[in-house]
């Protein structure tokens, strides 16, 4: 198993430097990691560190609450490709979920993935505030509008992926749709369970640690 082409390997600290991001896409080139991911601000440097390289340029949308509106999260996302991004990691309105407003839910959704021009979608549904119910409405909702990733976390939140959560997703999905583990994923064990459970894409930032770990 390639385990490095499952990570996004990602710095979303609010305190990190120029310097803390070159390090990132430094170790994702020698790594071969699938992406780097980090906030809208060092996509421009971002794209410019990777460019030549097979790693992706990854950027989070409504990060992390979800809370802005349909049309922020389309310009954020707009903005971010004109600029680099190949992937879209996008949080989805957690109230509009909770208040069974699953048409606004769905069509934002929609919106964002007809404005990247065909680039990679994720969408965040923030495991940890769902009940199981709720997951899978989102799972389902994530088939009908065929992006290509449901992710379970921001890791900003009260705790990130758990197994269970990804083997419930890989319950309802369709075959096409792919689940990104994301948050609290910090050794090799934890990314192989989360693999086993049906993750095919692992976003941490510890992606360096754990391949060392896997060499040993």
């Amino acid at each position: 198993m390639e385990l490095n082409k499952y990570i996004d390997h990602t710095n979303l600290k609010n305190t990190a430097t120029l310097k803390d991001i070159e390090n990132l896409c430094n170790e994702a080139i020698k790594y071969k990691f699938a992406s780097v991911c980090v906030y809208p601000y060092y996509v421009p440097l971002v794209s410019k560190l990777l460019k030549g390289s097979n790693v992706e340029v990854c950027t989070v949308i409504g990060f992390p609450s979800g809370m802005t509106s349909k049309e922020t999260k389309v310009y954020e996302a707009i903005d971010a490709v004109e600029k680099g991004a190949t992937e879209i990691d996008m949080v989805i309105n957690i109230a509009a979920l909770k208040n069974k407003d699953y048409d606004y839910v769905k069509e934002e959704i929609e919106e964002v993935r007809d404005s990247i021009d065909g680039k990679v979608l994720k969408v965040i549904i923030e495991t940890c505030l769902l009940t199981s119910d709720e997951i899978v409405k989102m799972t389902e909702i994530c088939n009908d509008t065929f992006v290509n990733f449901i992710k379970t976390s921001t890791g900003f939140s009260e705790y990130g992926a758990r197994v269970e959560d990804v083997k419930l997703i890989c319950e309802h999905k369709s075959d096409v749709l792919e689940i990104k583990a994301s948050g609290g994923i910090r050794d090799l064990k934890t990314m192989e369970d989360m693999i086993s459970a049906g993750a095919t894409r692992i976003g941490t930032s510890s992606g360096v640690s754990i391949m060392n770990e896997e060499d040993k």
